[in-house]
């Protein structure tokens, strides 16, 4: 909470005027901003792909991850996937908000299959082996220092996910 308080420049009592339930509310919040982000940028990626389908749109998800790891190397990693690895074990409300942020991310995707064509049926267990796979690779490319893995995923899952369309 002390690096919290000196990177903003601010009080300590400021941090605790707004964040009242401490360091964990302050994870709890930043856990569920970065689900709302991922939630949104599913859609800013299926706007941007020309001719989508369900594969183009995970290939292009991977993308993003591809693109940050060159331009920043691997040090980041799904804020997501940190937090449920730290605290699933010793916070119950940590792991629920964790829960909350990938739901929040799984629904987007899920609607953005349905609009290419998946049937609603398959699309939200389609949406949860896309986030699960790209999390995994995320992990191993960072494991490896290699954007490998995250191109394994895309080639392995793009002839399953188009196939999928009715």
């Amino acid at each position: 909470m002390r690096d919290v308080v000196a990177h903003a420049e601010a009080p300590r009592g400021s941090l605790q005027h707004y964040f009242p339930g401490g360091k964990e509310q302050l994870i709890a919040e930043a856990v569920a901003w970065a689900g709302d982000y991922a939630a949104r940028r599913v859609a800013r990626v299926a706007a941007k792909i020309a001719e989508p389908t369900p594969g183009k749109l995970f290939e292009a998800m991977a993308a993003q991850w591809r693109d940050e790891f060159a331009a920043q190397g691997f040090d980041g990693g799904c804020p997501l996937v940190a937090t449920v690895a730290d605290t699933a074990a010793t916070s119950d409300s940590l792991r629920e908000a964790v829960g909350k942020a990938f739901e929040g991310w799984q629904r987007p995707v899920a609607s953005t299959l349905q609009e290419l064509g998946v049937p609603a049926a398959r699309s939200t267990s389609l949406a949860v082996l896309m986030l699960s796979a790209l999390e995994g690779a995320i992990v191993l490319a960072r494991a490896h220092q290699d954007v490998a893995p995250l191109d394994t995923v895309v080639a392995e899952l793009r002839p399953l996910l188009d196939g999928a369309v009715s």
